[in-house]
């Protein structure tokens, strides 16, 4: 019952990596052909979430192995 504060940080930091890895992947989805002259900046977002989280989950594993 001492690693609870472990444990919710290595929860974070798995959610963190799975939400970083499918904003990248979706990223590289192609768009649907009726989708209007957004598909760049989707692409820009997604890709921004994706190393957010990317950045997010290396600095909760850091802040895991302190």
């Amino acid at each position: 019952m001492a690693d609870w504060g472990n444990a919710v940080l290595f929860a974070a930091t798995v959610l963190a990596f799975v939400l970083g890895l499918s904003s990248i992947i979706m990223g590289f989805l192609p768009q649907p052909a009726g989708a209007e002259g957004n598909g760049m900046k989707e692409k820009v977002e997604y890709g921004f979430f994706g190393v957010s989280g990317l950045v997010i989950g290396v600095l909760l594993l850091v802040a895991l192995n302190w």
